[in-house]
Order: structure tokens, then C-alpha cells, then sequence
């Protein structure tokens, strides 16, 4: 025979806060209730005294208004540095020589040096001056503001596509004679002319967009702000040992 099993008695704790409480409601109506004590495993949701309260989102940075305008300001003065691209592009890019000679009444243009590479030169010059013209203002965006952000990143690679464009069409503009029959009657028969500037690699264009892309990036992960780390005090105090 085995001795009947018998529950175990209540934590004396719990059993004074509920004396506590019902006798508090025993009393008159006069009288507020009295709270019990905390236990323990209630203790986490008091906070401690002299405790700052968190909020569970803190704006962060200027705000989406500022940013947007920071990141148009920036997208203006990037596109604008395609001024100097376009006249470093002129001056550093090879000449491809022509040759004008007469058939008849016909006035005939063919290149002077066949196996030239100039042309090749004229595309190689603008994607390296871009490239280093998208490095350039990517580590100056990061250190005007380190912080970053999404419209900033756009408004860098737009800037730099918008750049390009000017870059290239003012390139164009200021170069030789478009009108390669004008050009060969005014210097004569003979007479070696360059021909007019052309970027027939139209990818060049996204060159700088993409330097800036990636650099920015990579100086934003190696370089930018961390995220505090979180405090104790923030999720609360720590649970009292048993």
C-alpha cells in the first residue's frame, strides 16, 4: 500500500497576496484597495526609478523632406561637373585624320590611317575621365554627409548620367566640323583635317554613374555610422535571481 499523494501547499507568497487582497476588499468601501507585493516573475515590467523612457522609433537624421532636397542639390551640382568632363574630353581625346580628294565634281573623304585606333582612343578616353570623375564626386558626396541614404544614392548615379550627357554633347558641340564635305572644301585637296568628335560606345555613358555607385557604397559600408548598440535599459531591468 502506497500513501495517497497529497498536492503540494501553495508559494506562501502567492497565498499572502491574495489574503492581502481579499482582506483589503473585506474592509469598507471608504478604504482603496491595497496592491500586493510584486513577484518576481513581475518584476521586469516595473521600470527602475530614474529610468528614461524609450520610444520605439526615434526620428533619425534630418527627415525625408531635407534629404530630398539635399539629394537634388546634389544631383545639380554633379551634372553640372560634366563641364569640365566634356572639355577635358576634347582636349585629351585622339584626332582621327581625314583626307578629302576629288572625283570629278565629287569631293570624296576617307579615313588617312586605316589601321588607326583613334576611334577606339576617343571612347577609351571618355570612359577613363568618367570613371574618375564618378570616383571624384562619390568620396566628396561622402564627406560633405557621411550618413547617406537612399535619395542621395540616387540623386549621385542621376547626377552622373546627366553629366555624361553634357559632357558628350558638349564635346560634340565645341569639336570639329560636324559637316565633314564643308570641312574638307575649306582646308582644300589633300589637306589632312580631324574628324568630328563621336563616342560610338554609348555604354561610356553609364561609366560614371557606376564608379560613383560603387565607390559611395563601399565608403558608406567601410567608413559610415554605426547603429548604437542597444541598452540594458531599454528592454527593461534585468530578472532578480530566484
Amino acid at each position: 500500500m502506497t500513501a495517497p499523494l497529497t498536492p503540494p501547499p501553495p508559494p506562501r507568497r502567492r497565498s499572502s497576496q491574495h489574503s492581502g487582497s481579499s482582506e483589503s476588499s473585506g474592509s469598507g468601501s471608504g478604504h482603496a484597495p491595497q496592491p500586493g507585493p510584486v513577484s518576481p516573475w513581475q518584476s521586469w515590467q516595473v521600470p527602475p526609478a530614474g529610468a528614461r523612457a524609450v520610444t520605439a522609433y526615434e526620428q533619425d537624421g534630418p527627415g525625408w523632406a531635407a534629404e530630398v532636397r539635399e539629394a537634388v542639390v546634389v544631383m545639380v551640382a554633379v551634372a553640372l561637373c560634366g563641364v569640365p568632363l566634356g572639355l577635358l574630353w576634347l582636349r585629351l581625346a585622339p584626332r582621327v585624320p581625314l583626307i578629302a580628294d576629288v572625283s570629278g565634281s565629287n569631293w570624296v573623304v576617307y579615313l588617312k590611317d586605316t589601321e588607326g585606333e583613334q576611334a577606339i582612343g576617343v571612347d577609351g578616353t571618355f570612359t577613363l575621365l568618367a570613371l574618375a570623375f564618378g570616383v571624384l564626386s562619390a568620396v566628396v558626396v561622402f564627406l560633405v554627409r557621411r550618413r547617406g541614404g537612399v535619395p542621395l544614392v540616387v540623386a549621385l548615379c542621376v547626377g552622373g548620367l546627366l553629366g555624361s550627357l553634357l559632357a558628350w554633347r558638349l564635346g560634340v558641340w565645341l569639336g570639329p566640323e560636324q559637316d565633314v564635305v564643308a570641312h574638307a572644301k575649306a582646308v582644300g585637296k589633300g589637306v589632312t583635317f580631324p574628324a568630328p568628335v563621336k563616342l560610338e560606345a554609348l555604354g561610356a555613358l553609364l561609366a560614371w554613374s557606376l564608379a560613383a555607385l560603387i565607390v559611395h557604397l563601399g565608403l558608406t559600408a567601410l567608413f559610415g555610422p554605426r547603429d548604437p548598440e542597444p541598452d540594458a535599459t531599454t528592454f527593461g531591468p534585468t530578472l532578480p535571481p530566484e
